[in-house]
């Protein structure tokens, strides 16, 4: 089994890393996909950028970045991985990125937004979950 495992260094993204791991240390089989996707260039840097090249070195950078706390946690587990960093529309890229890598499914965070303020705005979470051809497995904030 693949699994993809969208990750935006949150706190909550990690929470659905260390799922995806427990679920492979308690006995099933698969690899994982650690993907992040960036927000498009805004007109505004796409201006002020000297060219297109440094905006795209730039996010490329952020997504790297966004993923090393999720790759240091697999990697101590010993689990095999392959990492993917985009950028786009976050929902249409991960569903895109799930099926290039043949995924079965989709372990990713909800970030937990009130219930008007996602029925106006949506959420990456709610598009994955209903575009996706795959089970789509959302991870919870912890109640306090």
């Amino acid at each position: 089994m693949k699994i993809l495992l969208p990750v935006d260094g949150s706190e909550l993204s990690l929470k659905a890393v260390r799922l995806a791991v427990d679920l492979l240390r308690q006995g099933l089989s698969g690899t994982l996909v650690l993907a992040n996707v960036q927000e498009p260039a805004t007109l505004y840097e796409m201006v002020v950028a000297p060219d297109g090249e440094v905006l795209r070195r730039v996010a490329t950078a952020a997504g790297v970045d966004a993923l090393q706390a999720a790759e240091a946690l697999v990697l101590a587990e010993g689990v095999v991985y392959e990492r993917e960093v985009a950028t786009g529309d976050p929902a249409h890229m991960l569903v895109e990125i799930g099926e290039r890598f043949g995924c079965d499914m989709i372990i990713m965070g909800a970030r937990g937004i009130g219930a008007m303020r996602s029925a106006l705005l949506g959420s990456v979470s709610q598009e994955v979950l209903h575009a996706a051809q795959v089970p789509v497995v959302i991870v919870k904030p912890d109640q306090d």
